[in-house]
């Protein structure tokens, strides 16, 4: 009987974490034909989310869990998950409830007829504000014309993979990660289905604008060097205006002598190049800074506790 890991990011979501997961034993339970496990990822949680978990974990011995020293971000609880997990497939879901767990028959019945990989994509986006739901969107519009991944509208985490898929997203160890393009970079082939927008079940969600738009420079800049070749495009040009403008002022100073006024030209020349020398090495900065973070080779993630590997269902220490 094929085994399929349930990876469960959760940060925070005590008000929340119980209803998922009487509403994923219920429907996980109505599938005889495969053996489920659940990895429950808690990211450093300030309330009693682990608590919670624990208790699952002893009254239900396919519960495992790893609880971070410290919130780490839901990127490097998704790797962990991948990267303990065990299972023919492995399916990354949210806890809040706004993906729905019924999907995973549609999944299943994907994977078995020859796909690597079935991901879900929000059809809609209703009760999105509208102002975050048109930044999403030209998001992905520009991420797909500028790098070589393809993330259609709307695309999550949420999504079944079978076990050759995920060796080849948790063999991409970089610690500045970005999902989302790392599961369209590996290849593989892919299902997508759809669903509607679902409110979150309890609780308020963690990403702010100011996160979300963080969170989409560290995509564009993970897989694409296009802002680099931008910057250098732009410099060009500048530089090309510049050097004809001397020249008509050398040929216009010949003929007609030197001119006093311009002050204000002057000025708004100056602080146009400084504009664009500063965004220049602000975009290559956001480069240099990946590979500092690259190069110190820092653990993703740190384990406090888990009781993954103990059959007991007792706490064991980690270090990564």
């Amino acid at each position: 009987m094929k085994r399929v890991d349930i990876i469960v990011p959760c940060y925070n979501e005590s008000e929340v974490i119980t209803m998922f997961y009487e509403n994923a034993d219920k429907v996980l339970s109505e599938i005889t034909s495969y053996k489920f496990e659940f990895i429950f990822i808690d990211d450093g949680s300030s309330d009693d989310t682990i608590d919670k978990i624990k208790g699952f974990a002893k009254k239900d011995k396919r519960v495992k869990y790893i609880s971070f020293s410290r919130n780490f971000g839901k990127e490097a609880a998704m790797y962990a998950g991948m990267k303990n997990s065990g299972g023919d497939y492995v399916l990354i879901i949210d806890a809040d409830m706004q993906h729905p767990i019924e999907l995973i028959h549609d999944m299943l019945s994907a994977v078995e007829e020859g796909y690597d990989c079935c991901a879900a994509f929000r059809a809609t986006r209703k009760g999105d504000p509208l102002l975050r739901t048109f930044f999403t969107r030209q998001f992905y519009k520009f991420t797909n014309k500028i790098s070589d991944v393809n993330m259609p509208d709307g695309a999550g985490d949420f999504r079944l993979m079978n076990r050759n898929m995920i060796n080849a997203v948790v063999a991409m160890s970089e610690v500045q990660r970005f999902s989302k393009g790392i599961f369209s970079w590996v290849g593989f082939r892919t299902k997508w289905i759809n669903f509607e927008n679902i409110e979150r079940a309890a609780g308020q969600t963690k990403w702010s604008f100011w996160k979300l738009f963080m969170y989409a420079i560290d995509g564009i800049t993970a897989f694409s060097t296009a802002p680099l070749r931008f910057a250098s495009v732009v410099g060009s040009f500048v530089s090309l205006s510049a050097f004809v403008f001397l020249i008509y002022i050398i040929i216009k100073t010949l003929i007609f002598g030197p001119d006093v006024g311009g002050y204000a030209s002057t000025i708004t020349v100056i602080l146009f190049i400084g504009g664009i020398i500063i965004l220049s090495c602000g975009i290559l900065g956001e480069y240099v800074a990946k590979i500092y973070m690259e190069v110190k080779n820092r653990p993703i993630y740190i384990t406090k506790t888990s009781n993954i590997g103990e059959s007991s269902g007792e706490d064991k220490d980690g270090d990564n």
